[in-house]
């Protein structure tokens, strides 16, 4: 049942709706990947990577909500239940218990990547369907590759 009514053809809202469930899934996983070494990091770098890592967050954080927005305009329910999370997301875990920072470095630079990858996708998904979407989606993607940019520049 859709309680919003969307001007998007019925095929065009099934493509649109999973490219923004499945970013909605990857973001929210990113943001807690990041907090969990966040939390975990040690070493020499730890305030720069540790600072660093809350700008992932709080960027992750607020992409997903810009996404789970978008869906429900164009008539989606959006999923950001934990189950929904862990079974869907196209980003590896990680493990628990204290990281090195050079360690996390590459975990951050996996989970972007690997987001990256998926966004793309979806952008491609997205061109034709609905522009408004694929804008939002290539906005957010170049957030990541920031991100996924200046974690490499770290293990330099």
């Amino acid at each position: 049942m859709s309680v919003v009514k969307s001007p998007l053809p019925e095929q065009s809202r099934k493509v649109v709706g999973d490219a923004l469930q499945g970013a909605l899934v990857d973001l929210i996983d990113l943001s807690l990947i990041a907090k969990q070494v966040h939390w975990n990091v040690i070493g020499p770098r730890f305030r720069s990577i540790h600072l660093q890592l809350d700008d992932v967050v709080d960027a992750t954080r607020a992409a997903s909500d810009t996404v789970a927005e978008r869906a429900s305009a164009i008539g989606v329910s959006p999923d950001g239940r934990a189950g929904t999370v862990a079974k869907s997301s196209g980003i590896d875990t990680v493990t628990d218990g204290w990281v090195k920072d050079g360690e996390v470095v590459e975990i951050m630079v996996a989970a972007l990547d690997a987001s990256i990858t998926r966004m793309r996708e979806r952008i491609e998904a997205t061109d034709e369907p609905d522009p408004v979407t694929q804008d939002i989606l290539i906005g957010i993607t170049a957030d990541l590759e920031k991100f996924h940019w200046m974690f490499q520049a770290e293990n330099v």
